[in-house]
């Protein structure tokens, strides 16, 4: 499979499972608290579909100018007026205008350069960094209503290579490993992943190392709870699906400084 179709299968799956999610919660449901500090589970809803609506018939035409994000506010607003009923049908009409405007977008509209939310890439990355919010903010939803949900597949690989892309930075400039230390991140539960860090100027992600400085053991949901910010890294440690070996201070301290975005 291309990374292109990869791409449109995994928000395919993030949508028809959101959509699912929202379309069986009762009123008491849709006001719980999310993950996010700030949204309800009904304003996580919101947010969703109004970046996809946002996003609905547009394609980059250069690097430099962005998706007409300002009116995601908004679309925002509007959302939180519909009943529950109704933002459930606009969420399935939003994704199904998506999977059409994706449906239609070749291997070369995939490669267009764009701004992305992490800097200037390419439609494609802009749409796998879509499949990592959709797939985590599902999380932030089910997880405060004690709903179970598979974290584990392709879409959960994808949202976890998100945050893959940018362990130079975590490690480097949160973690603050410096010059000669290592680190490994080993990812069990499930999605399997090791990650090899090591700082020779700069931290930067690599293949393998023997013996790291630490070693970071962490269940990926927990990783990427963490790596997201949502769950005080006291909880996870606490349950043991976090924990280190190797160099103890430093163990410690990448355990509880994994936070790269909100």
């Amino acid at each position: 499979m291309s990374e292109r179709d990869l791409i449109v299968s995994n928000l395919d799956s993030c949508w028809t499972s959101i959509v699912n999610l929202f379309e069986q919660l009762d009123s008491s449901q849709w006001q719980t608290q999310s993950l996010c500090p700030d949204w309800t589970v009904k304003e996580v809803a919101a947010h969703l579909v109004s970046v996809e609506q946002v996003l609905s018939n547009w394609m980059p035409n250069d690097a430099a100018t962005p998706p007409p994000f300002e009116k995601v506010g908004t679309c925002f607003a509007t959302a939180m007026q519909m009943t529950e009923s109704e933002l459930v049908t606009h969420m399935e009409q939003t994704f199904d205008q998506r999977r059409r405007n994706l449906a239609d977008a070749s291997q070369d509209d995939f490669n267009r350069p764009s701004v992305t939310p992490v800097g200037q890439a390419t439609y494609g990355r802009f749409m796998a960094v879509r499949e990592f919010d959709a797939w985590m903010h599902e999380r932030d939803c089910r997880s405060p209503l004690g709903m179970p949900t598979d974290n584990g597949g392709a879409p959960a690989e994808m949202a976890l290579n998100e945050v893959r892309l940018s362990i130079g930075y975590i490690a480097g400039k949160k973690i603050g490993l410096t010059e000669g230390q290592s680190i490994h991140f080993e990812i069990t539960g499930a999605v399997a992943k090791d990650i090899f860090v090591e700082v020779e100027g700069k931290a930067r992600e690599t293949d393998f190392i023997a013996k790291p400085t630490a070693t970071v053991h962490c269940d990926s949901l927990a990783f990427m709870n963490q790596a997201c910010g949502r769950i005080n890294p006291e909880v996870p440690i606490s349950e043991g699906l976090l924990h280190w070996s190797g160099d103890e201070t430093l163990g410690s301290h990448a355990a509880r400084n994994l936070r790269f975005t909100m």
